[in-house]
Parts: C-alpha cells; structure tokens; sequence
C-alpha cells in the first residue's frame, strides 16, 4: 500500500530500558580512593529483548507512535529493543503472521479475511479511532455523492472490496454501478493519475488528502463511514499473532504499553511528533509531515476511552458487510482477532 496512493485497503493473499542507566553521581574522591570496591557496584543494565516491529508500507504518520516510543525510550523501558523495519516482499501481515516480526501495522479489511483463510493474525490496538479513508476526486471533476460515480472512471488496485465498495455506496444512493468503469492502476500516484487516466480514487485522507491541501489541489472527500456504520472499521491497526499472545503475553503488553505512550505523545504534542519521525526518516516531506500529524493526531483516540481501544460491534459490522458482499466465504470468529487485554487503564 502507498500513502500518496490509491490503495488504502490492503487484502491478504497469504499461504500463510533504555538500558535504565543515566549519569550516576559519582561517589566523593575520598570515599572512592578508600573504598575502590564502591566504584564498580553499580547495577549490570537491564537485558533488552529484541522485537522487530514491520510496517505496512513506507513510514507516515499513521506510524508516528511508533518511532515516538523509540525515540523517547518508551520501549526501553520496558525492557524492548525495537527496530522498525519494512514489509518484505510477501507483505507485512505475512510476517506478522509467520513471526518474522513480533508485531506490525496491519488493517482490520486484511484481519478479517486473512482469519477466514486461516492466518492467526491478532490486532491488539486499533492506531486510529474512526476511518479516514474514502473515494478522493479533484474538485473539478464534480464528484460530490456516490451517485456522481455513473460515468467516471475509477482506478485502483484490483482487489474485489473495490467494486464491492463502489456498489454499497451507488446503491444506498440507487444509482447505477455498472456506470462506472474500473482500471487497475496499481502504485501509480493520485496526482498523476487523476490528471491522467481517472476521475477519483481510494484515499487515506491523512496524508494524501492533506498533501493535496498543500498542493493547493482541492478534492471532494466521500468517507466510506458517512454512509454506513459498517464501513467505519479499524484502518490501520497493531496486530501480533496468537502464538505470540498465548506464549508471550508479558511481552505482548509490554510493546502495546509502549505504543501508547508513544500515540498519547503524538496526541498531545503534534509538532514535537512531527519532528521526531522526520528526524527518523528524513526522506519524508517535512510541510507534508507536520501538516498530516496536526490533522491526525486528534483522530488517533478520537472518541474512546482510551487509545487502541477496539469494540466487537465494528469488528463484527464489517465482517456482516463483507459477508453480504460474498467478500467472505463464513462468518468471522470477531473475539479471536482483536483483544484489548493487553492495552494500558484508560488514558482519557
């Protein structure tokens, strides 16, 4: 999946303390020249376990938590060693999944149909409270409701939810689907290929939506939870596999204990967000950054109780969605693939 991209549904295809040590005082020189011994009895550091944390795709601001709590040493203190890496070839649920990384970004559309197909994927927070994402056109192109979809062209990925998802909206609104044409436009940029070959795509608004503020390229916006509260699901998510939480819970609430600290940071404190992940990544657009973690950072808890929090009601709804669009083959097991067990007390 690309951030300036068409592309927020990610659907499987799987076969699938600080070391604690700050500067101690030094003891007095007479003491330390008469007894030598107390020089050398300061407590060995912590042994850190080493964690690998895979993201989805390339860092942005739905991962500002992340390098935040490593960053800050949020991980550190609890007994972590964390390195952020890529998704490999095969994805990043597929990781997830296989443990070649402990943890990573995931999505509640990739969960629900990865567990039908039998992958032991697990969210354990849910990065952002409410989805943001939804069908993005220049506003020139006078895409205001679903119903302006009946003859324009949409280019996305190829995935079924697509067409699935252009359906549900056009019907609510009883216009026609088969009057919208359908290209696969693969990682090709928004930008371009709405100047190009399409009329409006999917869209994380976060970032690309605000990178087209900044462009100074208005859109029309049509967010999927606007029409139903079934489409209003958990994208993305933190996700770990079973094995992992049946045989290491401690470690599963330690990363999760963490990566609150680091949300709870880039909720509050937007701008010093910013700038750690640009200091992390200093490839990334610093205006783009900073404006996408102003935006985001309210929405991140939004609502809930606390950060992460999931409710079964949504798992469930979308999983009913993606049922009745024959996008699932059986019903979803909704408690046995999300939790919120390992999540910290209420941060509101």
């Amino acid at each position: 999946m690309k951030l300036t991209q068409v592309a927020p549904l990610a659907l499987l295809s799987l076969t699938i303390a600080l070391s604690g040590c700050g500067n101690q005082t030094a003891k007095d020189d007479s003491k330390s020249s008469a007894s030598p011994a107390s020089t050398s009895s300061q407590t060995p550091a912590k042994k850190l376990t080493d964690v690998k944390v895979v993201l989805d795709w390339t860092p942005n601001t739905n991962h500002t938590g992340l390098y935040v709590a490593k960053d800050q040493g949020y991980f550190e203190q609890e007994g972590l060693n964390v390195q952020i890496i890529p998704p490999g070839e095969g994805g990043a649920d597929t990781m997830i999944a296989s443990g070649a990384a402990e943890f990573g970004v995931s999505y509640q559309e990739s969960i629900t149909q990865g567990r039908i197909q039998g992958v032991p994927l697990v969210s354990i927070a849910a990065i952002i409270q409410h989805n943001t994402s939804g069908f993005a056109s220049p506003v020139a192109k006078n895409i205001k409701s679903p119903k302006d979809f009946e003859g324009k062209t949409y280019g996305g990925w190829g995935a079924p939810a697509e067409s699935a998802m252009i359906d549900s909206l056009m019907q609510a609104e009883k216009a026609n689907p088969s009057k919208v044409k359908i290209v696969n436009i693969g990682e090709a940029d928004y930008f371009t290929a709405v100047k190009r070959d399409i009329d409006f795509a999917w869209i994380y608004y976060a970032w690309t939506g605000v990178d087209a503020e900044l462009r100074g390229e208005p859109l029309n916006m049509i967010y999927l939870n606007k029409y139903s509260d079934k489409l209003d699901y958990y994208t993305p998510v933190l996700a770990t596999n079973e094995k992992m939480i049946k045989e290491k819970p401690e470690l599963v609430k330690a990363f999760t204990a963490a990566a609150s600290k680091g949300y709870q940071f880039a909720i509050s404190k937007p701008e010093d967000a910013a700038n750690i992940l640009m200091k992390a990544v200093p490839d990334l657009d610093k205006k783009l950054v900073l404006a996408s973690q102003k935006w985001l950072s309210p929405r991140y808890q939004d609502d809930a109780p606390r950060w992460g929090e999931q409710k079964r009601s949504v798992w469930e709804n979308y999983a009913n969605w993606m049922l009745d669009h024959k996008l699932l083959e059986k019903n979803l097991e909704v408690d046995a693939a999300f939790t919120n067990n390992f999540l910290p007390a209420s941060t509101k």
